[in-house]
């Protein structure tokens, strides 16, 4: 189980910028775009099994020197663009130190095998009846 959101504050840095998209007149001006840096290496809230989990399954979102980026964008405002960014960094790790429950392997049932050899012969039937025609 991970840790809530706000243990990760002092690990992340935000980095602003101008925003593609709604804005208006204002959307030169002011820098709505968020950018969230956080250093996978350097974390002290996460363990090391955890860290690992998600350096398997985000090796390909991480940069080179190991930092993962959430970009948000989506709104006008600065704040309602960090709490997306925080909200998306926070989804991104909770489903990467999930782990699948095993699947248990099964065995179709005597009447889906019988349903299924059914249809099959419904069907080497038809285009045997188009062969003799022809």
């Amino acid at each position: 189980m991970l840790p809530p959101p706000a243990a990760f504050l002092p690990e992340i840095v935000f980095q602003t910028s101008r925003a593609s998209g709604p804005g208006g007149q204002n959307v030169n001006k002011v820098e709505s775009r968020v950018e969230l840096r956080w250093s996978l290496q350097a974390s002290q809230v996460l363990t090391p099994e955890q860290k690992q989990l998600i350096l398997e399954k985000l090796a390909g979102q991480l940069t080179q020197e190991g930092y993962l980026l959430v970009v948000a964008q989506d709104d006008r405002s600065q704040l309602r663009n960090k709490e997306i960014a925080l909200a998306r960094f926070h989804e991104l790790l909770q489903k990467s130190v999930r782990r699948p429950k095993p699947r248990r392997p099964t065995r179709p049932s005597a009447g889906a095998v019988r349903k299924r050899l059914e249809g099959k012969k419904i069907q080497s039937d038809k285009k045997a009846n188009r062969r003799r025609l022809n």
